[in-house]
């Protein structure tokens, strides 16, 4: 990914994790961060689908008990033999501008893997088409759970960020990107005034774009 003189490295990884053996829900969640490699960590969940400017996927690490981590988590709970799924995909990409940033989104649901991963990437698409984002390169992680009978199951997917916590200055920031959405009064002279026809309502979405993952 080319990057600014001023941009450092963001790095950043993508994991998944079963447990379908929990006591309860609390129990599985406990289980499955322990096995998605975040069991001693302390855990931000960070919403939102921009990542840092600068961002690196890297192969996973191991991380110091007490590390302050910042992750876009997927939670999917299930019970008794039920399926649940998560998933998280990020993507590098470019503006209209020239500009390179890296966006992620996230699904959790009561389906198995394959259609998690279909609804994950129309939910990705939508995102793209909403910012007008050309697809650079991208990578998605699905994972799927059946509970155990008479226990609870979870499925985890996360991007990890490690060091967001050390380096979020001004010059981790991009440009402002103006006309993406109309203003209020915008809105209000468009309401007032009489068409026949329908309003532009901003980038093209879903199967119109050209995502080719």
């Amino acid at each position: 990914m080319m990057r600014g003189p001023n941009i450092s490295s963001c790095p950043g990884w993508l994991m998944t994790a079963v447990a379908p053996w929990g006591e309860n829900q609390e129990d599985a969640y406990d289980q499955g961060l322990v096995e998605l490699g975040l069991g001693d960590a302390r855990l931000i969940r960070v919403e939102g689908a921009m990542l840092p400017m600068g961002f690196e996927p890297i192969a996973p690490e191991l991380l110091p008990m007490g590390s302050l981590v910042e992750c876009h988590l997927a939670i999917a709970y299930s019970f008794d033999g039920g399926v649940a799924s998560a998933g998280v995909a990020w993507a590098h990409c470019k503006t209209p501008e020239g500009d390179e940033c890296s966006i992620t989104a996230s699904l959790s649901t009561q389906h198995d893997s394959m259609v998690t991963d279909e609804l994950l990437r129309k939910n990705f698409r939508n995102k793209l088409a909403s910012r007008d984002l050309e697809v650079i390169e991208f990578d998605i992680a699905v994972d799927e759970v059946t509970a155990g009978p008479d226990h609870h199951g979870v499925a985890l997917a996360a991007l990890i960020l490690p060091e967001t916590m050390s380096f979020q200055h001004s010059d981790q920031v991009g440009r402002v990107r103006r006309g993406l959405t109309r203003s209020a009064n915008e809105i209000k002279n468009l309401n007032l005034r009489e068409s026949k026809s329908p309003v532009p309502r901003g980038p093209k979405r879903d199967d119109e774009i050209d995502f080719n993952i």
